[in-house]
């Protein structure tokens, strides 16, 4: 097989769950423990660092990565779901994996695999350990797939754990309150390991205690420590921060979120340095300011262009849709348009009842099979006092956006992952 048929292969074979959502999942860590032992336990070759939450667990997973790697640290990065190529979930040193090992790792040893019926995130996890492992990564950052308790990363033994925040998604698989979504979270809690929480609220900080005490392990709230003190826009993108520690530290990563993410971020750095991890302020800052160069990352409010302003985001739950829309009502144009689209199983009118009804609205859908069709999205939005046309391709909407738009004008594409990722491939590729 060649590098498009072996993902053929794994798409089909162990569905993916940005594909078809739930009928993706599965429940427990059997398989994952199956695979590992076959695989002779490659996570245990190299330092890991474990990030969980709702929202931010990409954004704080990339800048500690970089971090790290500006350190001199040899870095693995895992993180899901991928924007346009499959390789994006695992790198080192910013480095997608190589289409080779891709295609090695399914031919040698699918014989063993496919009887066990593996989701594709079971076999991804598995396959990422192990190259972390033959390339010999001096310290991996393992972004959690889903929840935390029974998601397949959770077999590390982490060096330090950081849940970023809690608020609702996936509710079908971690429950409908915010105390059982923590709970799940809090699962990546380990014995005697260091643990970073960025946000609570006053449902979730008893699990996590309940849960860090339970384990004796040392807790940090993020938002205690107030190590972040003030954060100023840079007229070019991100912002520029003030902290307890580093005076006019440049962040790349825009949106309102990056702030919340930072506090979280100065905390945990607090704890892997005295965890032993050595890096300077160099290279605290060369991470902040360089994340996106340093590790691939995409989609966090990322301009695209200017006369108009495109802007896309990744945001696509409640919890980050609010802090879009507050980023939208800070920006200066003429008009605002919006591209949207939002996968199935999401809050879609509470998404939609968040959105300002001023915009001029392109609906339409990503390319995948859990995408909302655009014209129910369109019916759906209208009772929210949204109005706009419907779209069958993202760069369809985009296109009419733009002949509508004017040079003061100011587009946002976002909604979901995956309309960034039909936005990135076929529309502003690199």
């Amino acid at each position: 097989m060649n590098y498009q048929e072996t993902l053929t292969y794994l798409y089909t074979s162990a569905p993916l769950f940005q594909q078809v959502g739930k009928d993706a999942y599965k429940e427990g860590l059997e398989n994952t423990y199956t695979l590992d032992e076959h695989f002779n336990h490659p996570h245990r070759k190299f330092h890991t660092i474990h990030v969980a939450g709702t929202n931010g667990k990409g954004s704080c997973s990339h800048t500690l990565a970089a971090i790290l790697q500006s350190a001199g640290y040899r870095v693995g990065l895992y993180t899901s779901p991928h924007l346009v190529d499959f390789r994006e979930r695992i790198r080192i040193n910013g480095i997608p994996v190589s289409e080779e090992f891709v295609i090695d790792f399914v031919e040698q040893h699918r014989a063993f695999f496919e009887p066990l019926h593996p989701s594709f995130f079971e076999l991804t996890t598995a396959m990422t350990f192990l190259y972390f492992a033959r390339q010999q990564v001096d310290v991996a950052v393992i972004e959690v797939g889903l929840g935390g308790r029974l998601d397949c990363t959770n077999i590390i033994q982490p060096d330090l754990c950081v849940i970023t925040n809690i608020s609702f998604d996936h509710v079908q698989f971690l429950g409908n309150t915010l105390d059982k979504i923590a709970s799940e979270k809090a699962g990546i809690i380990k014995p005697h390991t260091p643990v970073v929480i960025g946000e609570t609220t006053p449902e979730t900080k008893p699990v996590f205690l309940q849960k860090a005490v339970s384990v004796s392990a040392p807790i940090v709230f993020a938002e205690e420590e107030h190590l972040l003190l003030e954060a100023t826009p840079n007229p070019n993108g991100g912002y520029v921060y003030q902290t307890v520690e580093y005076s006019d530290l440049k962040g790349e990563l825009g949106g309102l979120c990056q702030e919340k993410n930072t506090n979280t971020l100065l905390s945990a750095i607090r704890q892997l340095k005295q965890t032993g991890y050595r890096f300077t302020e160099t290279d605290v800052r060369k991470g902040f300011a360089q994340v996106c160069e340093l590790t691939g990352l995409k989609g966090r409010w990322q301009k695209l262009a200017d006369h108009p302003t495109v802007v896309c985001d990744t945001g696509h739950n409640v919890g980050g849709i609010q802090y879009i829309v507050e980023q939208l009502s800070r920006q200066h144009y003429h008009r605002l348009h919006i591209v949207m689209g939002m996968v199935n199983d999401k809050d879609i009118n509470g998404v939609l009842s968040l959105l300002p009804t001023d915009a001029a609205y392109y609906f339409t859908q990503a390319s995948v099979k859990r995408a909302l069709p655009a014209e129910e999205m369109k019916k759906q939005a209208s009772a929210h006092g949204l109005h706009g046309d419907a779209y069958p391709t993202v760069k369809k909407a985009l296109q009419a956006a733009l002949a509508q738009a004017d040079k003061d004008d100011f587009i946002f594409i976002g909604g979901s992952s995956f309309i960034v990722a039909d936005l990135l491939a076929t529309c502003y590729t690199s």
